[in-house]
């Protein structure tokens, strides 16, 4: 299995502070960055403008998960502001082949997101052009929301079909992720972890709260 990889959301950050909200996890793995257009989910969030600003203050790789309809229309934007991972949502991308090669040709890691209501089946003939398959484990287009037991045997047939492919792909679970939900996750098979509130939300400050994770999941 890949290596068990920690990524903040920012989109539970303190954005009166963001610079300091994600100096604070520097020893996170990578920073998750949550796109919202209020029509594939109600809210709205930050775009490639965000991006651009954490990506000034930070050296980790920064993922970017587009919660939005025609992503498509909007990769060539994300990348240039310093995405590595560019995450889609398999039920937004009508032509979702065509999405993942555009994203693949501009040199960044691609990856399909698929909803607790989704199968992992719709996946089965495009693995090989995957880097990250995330398993969302709330409903998307909220943070808080509590984690989805039901959602841990998608992720068990998720990792199934990762290693009957012998390819390295990275096996993602976004939501009510804590130190409680996410060993259960990575027994399940996923080895990476986005977290919000949980971080930045701790009482001890985002840089406690990253520890207090990557403590749960290294017993």
């Amino acid at each position: 299995m890949p290596p068990v990889k920690v990524a903040p959301s920012v989109l539970a950050a303190d954005f009166t502070h963001l610079g300091d909200e994600v100096r604070a996890v520097s020893e996170a793995d990578q920073i998750h960055i949550d796109v919202m257009d209020g029509r594939f989910v109600p809210n709205i969030s930050m775009g490639p403008m965000i991006v651009s600003a954490i990506k000034r203050v930070t050296d980790l790789p920064l993922d970017v998960h587009l919660m939005i309809v025609e992503p498509e229309d909007h990769i060539d934007a994300f990348a240039g502001a310093g995405a590595e991972m560019i995450t889609v949502h398999q039920e937004a991308s009508p032509d979702l082949h065509h999405t993942l090669k555009a994203i693949r040709d501009l040199g960044v890691k691609a990856g399909v997101a698929i909803k607790p209501e989704t199968s992992p089946l719709v996946l089965a003939d495009m693995l090989h052009m995957l880097d990250i398959i995330l398993v969302m484990t709330v409903d998307p287009g909220f943070g808080g929301q509590p984690f989805m037991k039901e959602t841990l045997s998608k992720i068990q047939r998720v990792r199934q079909m990762v290693s009957a492919s012998n390819r390295e792909i990275d096996v993602s679970v976004d939501g009510g992720i804590d130190a409680e939900t996410a060993p259960w996750a990575l027994e399940a098979g996923a080895n990476v972890f986005v977290a919000g509130s949980s971080i930045f939300g701790a009482e001890g400050g985002p840089t406690q709260g990253l520890q207090v994770l990557k403590s749960a999941l290294e017993k």
